[in-house]
């Protein structure tokens, strides 16, 4: 499997990066597919976040911490959920699509996924980003700690067991308008 980081390179473990996961044609097509939703200012515990969402499937609502049924994933999404799908072996199927629209100069906060969410899968589009990870348990962070990854467009990345429960993750800001679609299986 190609990859961007040298053998030496530490990924927590759990964590997988797939470049080019999908093509130009695809890419295009989630685009427009995504021009029709009506994407809206992500609300965060009654914040307004600098960024433009739409979930499908599972709705998890971070102020009351539950997780209600959303609106059905549009059918134009299933090439993307049975690519991932297939090519990860999930045996859990996805219970939640966001859609994220980041400008220029957005940024993704620290944090875990919520709880009730299991294996996260994102995928970039239209514009790179850098991810960061650091350990969630606080007596381990440093700034040596964190691990900093170049995201490319239309890359996937995969966090699971270890990854996604023990490390947390952020973004610098985008240098450009970047869309990513975050796939998600239930507990």
């Amino acid at each position: 499997m190609a990859t961007l980081f040298p053998k030496e390179f530490f990924l927590p473990d759990g964590f997988q990066y797939i470049p080019e996961f999908i093509t130009e044609k695809e890419e295009q097509d989630l685009l427009k597919l995504i021009s029709t939703i009506d994407l809206r200012i992500f609300i965060f515990r009654g914040f307004e976040a600098k960024r433009k969402s739409a979930s499908f499937g599972a709705d998890y609502h971070f102020d009351s911490r539950q997780l209600t049924p959303g609106a059905a994933i549009p059918l134009g999404f299933q090439p993307l959920i049975g690519k991932v799908t297939n090519h990860l072996s999930l045996q859990k199927e996805i219970g939640e699509l966001l859609v994220l629209e980041y400008p220029e100069g957005a940024v993704i906060n620290w944090h875990r996924d919520a709880p009730p969410f299991d294996v996260i899968v994102g995928i970039s589009l239209l514009s790179d980003c850098t991810f960061l990870l650091r350990p969630h348990d606080k007596a381990k962070r440093s700034r040596k700690a964190i691990i900093r990854l170049p995201i490319e467009r239309r890359s996937l990345y995969v966090m699971q067991g270890p990854a996604r429960n023990e490390w947390e993750h952020s973004t610098l800001p985008a240098l450009s308008v970047r869309y990513s679609i975050t796939l998600r299986t239930l507990k």
